[in-house]
């Protein structure tokens, strides 16, 4: 056998069976081997400081890069400890294999870490997205066999050019198309009836978080519930901000729907009471106090499944206007595992969970096999990590390419300080990938977590 391109030995490993002693071999850019700490090596070996945690590499499913950029989003991935992120298609809508083919150009020899791609599934009127049109089964189908990792669908109008949302029949049409090809459907979970009952947005935090009640949220959950029971279709909830839409989730998988869903770092760590500035703006909403402990509870037991930064970086000005006119999106790329560890240990949680969350679950819900875990075939995507290092957050030394955020000046726990892409350490402009990559196979079905 030939020697072995790398080997990283760790007092402290997170595996899919837990934290152990570790030595983590590998080979052709894939993890060969995980034996005992004691077990005889050959080949370079990286012993990590007795203050460092071998992490799985991140995955994060919900990243923009339509605001900035692949090059520096990926970078700034690279240096938060991702080394696998999916493109959200939102302000670049993915409608069909030739836009999956340019998304796909323009992000070639552009980005440091692994990069797949969602599909957009909008109403379309002679080809263009329109609140009037249809949905078109066959551009979604041939979508999804173009290589796209599922569909991502609005309910609402969530003020996107160019992404309105899907009405009840298309709901249903998009569902069972991805029901058919073994995708999931990933839906930004706000009903429209609840948000035209409510009062509009003005330039104040207040009005703004009136404006997206919990039971718009709720209702959706619901809707989405009774339409992956009729289709059978796996749908996947975008963003969850109410502790009572996770309750829904948890109650509606009970009853046996196949439903997933995630949160985010900023309704984990911020709070409606302390919103100071339009950088904390995010749909649905950073709320209360007291519903930032109770998700906190919902993840903890098992209700929502993944936690991923919905990141989206703009330009100062397009946070000008208040609240009700300011761009939407939470900056968090490169800090959201130490923002997320932050709360997380503070409240109990292990890295164990946190790598759960993560990666193992994002890469599950993307059918990303070789992603998410320290195991033997896998690709070799690590992270030496010191859970117990305390900074604050210096926007002038984010990767971002606009680094406003919310987390200025907040002491985060957890310090990333190696990275692993495939083996290759410290990863830049060029060494990553889009997935899916002839090599590793045809994209699969995805399967319940």
């Amino acid at each position: 056998m030939p020697s072995p391109d790398l080997v990283v030995r760790a007092r402290r490993a997170v595996l899919p069976g837990g934290t152990a002693p570790a030595v983590v071999t590998v080979r052709a850019g894939r993890i060969a081997a995980v034996d005992p700490h004691d077990a005889p090596v050959t080949g370079p070996v990286v012993d990590l400081a007795d203050d460092e945690v071998l992490l799985p590499g991140l995955v994060d499913t919900h990243v923009h890069t339509a605001g900035e950029g692949f090059a520096t989003a990926t970078r700034a991935a690279a240096a938060g400890g991702v080394t696998t992120l999916v493109d959200m298609p939102v302000r670049s809508p993915v409608l069909d294999p030739e836009a999956l083919a340019a998304t796909r150009d323009a992000a070639r020899d552009q980005v440091a870490v692994d990069v797949a791609f969602w599909g957009a599934a909008v109403p379309l009127c002679d080809g263009v997205p329109d609140a009037a049109g249809r949905v078109d089964r066959g551009r979604l189908t041939a979508l999804a066999r173009a290589g796209v990792r599922g569909l991502v669908c609005h309910l609402a109008d969530a003020g996107v050019p160019g992404f309105p949302p899907l009405g009840h029949e298309d709901l249903e049409l998009a569902a069972a198309t991805c029901a058919e090809e073994g995708l999931p459907l990933l839906v930004h979970a706000e009903d429209d009836g609840v948000l035209s009952e409510a009062p509009p947005a003005g330039p104040d935090y207040r009005s703004f978080l009136a404006a997206h009640p919990p039971g718009a949220e709720t209702t959706a959950v619901l809707r989405l519930a009774a339409v992956a029971g009729r289709t059978g279709a796996r749908i996947h909830v975008l963003h969850v901000s109410a502790f009572e839409a996770a309750e829904e989730i948890g109650a509606a998988r009970d009853a046996g729907a196949r439903l997933t869903a995630e949160t985010c770092p900023h309704h984990l760590a911020l709070a409606a009471e302390s919103m100071a500035g339009t950088l904390g703006k995010c749909c649905p909403p950073v709320r209360s106090e007291s519903n930032r402990e109770l998700l906190w509870g919902a993840l903890g037991a098992g209700r929502l499944d993944a936690v991923v930064s919905d990141h989206a970086s703009w330009p100062p000005g397009a946070r000008d206007g208040g609240f009700a006119a300011a761009a939407t999106g939470v900056s968090s790329l490169e800090v959201a595992l130490r923002v997320l560890w932050s709360g997380a240990a503070g409240r109990g949680h292990t890295l164990d969970d946190v790598a759960g969350w993560t990666a193992a679950a994002p890469a599950r819900l993307a059918g990303l096999d070789a992603k998410g875990a320290i195991a033997p075939g896998c690709d070799a995507d690590l992270v030496a990590f010191a859970p117990d290092e305390v900074a604050e957050v210096d926007p002038a030394a984010l990767h971002h390419r606009h680094p406003g955020t919310p987390y200025d000046g907040m002491a985060l726990r957890g310090a990333v300080r190696r990275v692993w892409l495939r083996g290759t350490e410290a990863p830049g402009t060029g060494d990553g990938r889009l997935l899916p990559d002839g090599s590793r196979g045809p994209v699969r079905a995805v399967a319940d977590s």
